[in-house]
């Protein structure tokens, strides 16, 4: 716990690409709260808040990572397709043209 609690700050990426099991819902939530108005995490996902319950299959789990996240954080939401789509749809292209 140590290890993700002390740095300045945390990146984390992906969330819920893989769904976590109880365990890994309840170690990250103990992350996030021990971080909580301490350090700073970055966080990235391709998943809206609403389907955060299924990522951590626990409603209140997921709310109450969700509660201490948001507060005190700037939400970016970027939207488009993806850079490697796009770069392997250029590279395709750059191929049959040769």
């Amino acid at each position: 716990m140590r290890v993700y609690s002390s740095p300045a700050l945390l990146v984390i990426d992906e969330v819920g690409y893989l769904p976590f099991d109880k365990q890994g819902s309840d170690h990250f939530f103990n992350v996030i709260s021990s971080r909580y108005e301490k350090g700073s995490v970055i966080l990235t996902t391709n998943r809206p808040f609403k389907d955060w319950g299924e990522i951590f299959h626990d409603n209140t789990i997921a709310a109450a990572i969700i509660d201490r996240l948001a507060h005190h954080s700037e939400v970016i939401k970027i939207e488009g397709g993806s850079y490697r789509v796009k770069d392997r749809k250029l590279k395709d292209s750059l191929s049959t043209t040769e």
